[in-house]
């Protein structure tokens, strides 16, 4: 017996990926290079609108830049962003 498959059955959107199941705990501390390391991550941020994501100068600064700080010089809503990182 066949079975069909929607492709929307497979894929969980970005945006709604929950970290909770990781030992990782996101803080304003914690550098965008640990924080792109999780899957789903970069959806994330992206849904933010981080403007690091495409910025050159962000690449070769991507291990010392704090999400904290980023939040702070872009105005984004840090407090959100850990809440969705965290899936709380």
């Amino acid at each position: 017996m066949a079975v069909a498959v929607v492709e929307e059955d497979l894929v969980e959107p970005v945006a709604e990926i929950k970290f909770n199941f990781m030992k990782t705990k996101i803080t304003k501390d914690t550098t965008l290079e640990k924080i792109l390391e999780l899957p789903g991550a970069e959806g994330i941020l992206a849904k933010y609108n981080l403007p690091c994501l495409s910025c050159p100068m962000a690449a070769q600064e991507i291990s010392t830049l704090k999400i904290g700080k980023i939040c702070a010089a872009y105005d984004l809503d840090l407090k959100g962003l850990l809440k969705d990182l965290n899936g709380k």
